[in-house]
């Protein structure tokens, strides 16, 4: 399958933390909008169903996203809009993920658990949370084929190109990117650091991969940390399409034409010049140098 002409909104917001009920419902109003603006598909940041510096709530608020009578409403919806969301998913062994769940036609078709947890900082979701083990394209009917990553692996160059040589066309991570920022006025007219940074990632990712780059990131404070928002989409070609507000909550639309893909692979053909069978030998080879200490 591959990508389809269709509509996308990023719907930039912030969460109530530890409160699944309330998030839902906002949910609910910022898809019901994006319907009537004519989106195929919504997309929220990381954990956007239950705030992120959960630590010993992530028990209270972990569910399965196919069954939770919580998330009723949203597989409803999901018939008329997909929705593309964040939430903390608990394993058949009781443990749990930082997961993306994808709801489409009335049910929850998709997972994606969160691969690489970061844990310096301020951040120390390995204390909570498993990593996750796999990346898979995923066959929408109303995207097409799409990939989807949360937050920190997006820095691992491995993963979007995997999802890109499986035939993702449209490579789409939520994020909870925080940053330690003041929230005064002064600090948010500035162009937060955080975002030329990822911008420069994005633009690069789109360009090596002829693809559509989505990040959508939340806004709002918790505990003590603020988060800048900056949500965009950008080009096959490395132009940003659209790009939501800075620290405030902003639901932005782009729309997606496969052509794009096309015309980007037909002026620089390095996609599709890729040898994958060459990549597998060399990284055969680097493992077993790594491994005797060269």
């Amino acid at each position: 399958m591959f990508l389809k002409k269709s509509r996308i909104a990023l719907a930039q917001c912030s969460a109530v933390l530890g409160d699944v009920q309330k998030n839902v419902k906002h949910h609910l109003e910022l898809a019901s909008k994006a319907k009537a603006e004519g989106a195929d598909a919504i997309i929220f940041p990381e954990l956007s169903l239950t705030g992120y510096t959960l630590r010993d709530l992530n028990n209270e608020v972990a569910l399965d996203p196919s069954t939770s009578p919580f998330l009723n409403d949203l597989r409803k919806l999901s018939n008329e809009i997909t929705i593309i969301c964040g939430g903390v998913e608990r394993s058949k062994s009781g443990g749990l993920y930082n997961a993306v769940f994808i709801f489409e036609g009335g049910e929850c078709k998709n997972t994606q658990h969160k691969i690489y947890l970061p844990t310096y900082g301020i951040f120390e979701e390995e204390r909570y949370f498993l990593a996750g083990n796999s990346v898979k394209t995923f066959d929408s009917f109303r995207l097409g084929r799409i990939g989807v990553l949360v937050c920190e692996d997006l820095w691992h160059p491995s993963l979007p190109y995997m999802l890109a040589y499986q035939g993702a066309q449209l490579i789409i991570t939520i994020a909870a990117s925080p940053t330690k920022l003041s929230i005064g006025k002064n600090a948010i007219a500035e162009l937060p650091a955080n975002y030329s940074t990822n911008n420069e990632h994005h633009i690069a990712y789109a360009r090596l991969f002829s693809s559509y780059i989505a990040f959508v990131n939340r806004v709002g404070v918790e505990d003590g940390v603020n988060f800048w928002g900056g949500s965009e989409i950008i080009s096959p070609s490395g132009e940003v399409i659209n790009r939501a507000s800075f620290f405030d909550e902003d639901l932005v639309f782009v729309d997606i034409d496969p052509n794009a893909v096309l015309h980007a692979r037909e002026n620089s053909r390095h996609m599709l010049d890729e040898n994958l069978l060459l990549t597998q030998q060399l990284l055969a080879e680097t493992i077993t140098l790594s491994r005797e200490g060269r």
